[in-house]
């Protein structure tokens, strides 16, 4: 037996120092593209206007698809490329730690819109929980607090 079977990749790597050229400028363009979708998409959030963002998911993904395509090329192509344009890796490596920078904010910001519209969508489920309980009086005479199932609501969920 000669151990487990391996799939071929997918993705041929680049084998020329012009397809490599190309393939660094596409990833530049994706990322410039995909930093201005991400700075858009968290200044809608900042601004509460989470309607809007919405609109940005398509061009958001398909930039994501875009990216996550070539930097399959650059993985199957790393030991030629870091060999033959090893100056226009090194400065690709410094232009994606921005923007990775810029997507762990972008991924923060929407974590706690998140966080906060759940806990408001939870504090709206009790209350109404509440109200629809019944208020009775205990054996004491006071009123007794007495939680209802909680009720279920509808929600139309962007983030």
């Amino acid at each position: 037996m000669h151990g487990p079977v391996r799939p071929a990749s997918s993705t041929p790597p680049i084998d020329t120092i012009a397809e490599g050229e190309q393939l660094i400028a596409r990833l530049y363009e994706v990322m410039d593209a995909l930093l201005a979708v991400l700075e858009a998409e968290t200044d809608l959030v900042r601004a509460g206007r989470l309607s809007e963002v919405a609109r940005l998911e398509p061009r958001k993904a398909e930039l994501a698809r875009r990216y996550l395509a070539d930097a399959a090329v650059l993985r199957a192509s790393s030991k030629f490329l870091s060999r033959e344009l090893a100056p226009a890796i090194a400065d690709l490596r410094r232009h994606h730690d921005t923007f990775h920078a810029v997507l762990q904010m972008n991924l923060t910001v929407l974590a706690t819109a998140h966080a906060v519209s759940e806990g408001i969508v939870r504090g709206v489920a009790d209350d109404l929980a509440r109200k629809a309980a019944p208020q009775t009086y205990g054996m004491t005479g006071r009123h007794t607090a007495q939680r209802a199932a909680a009720q279920p609501i509808s929600l139309w969920r962007t983030i």
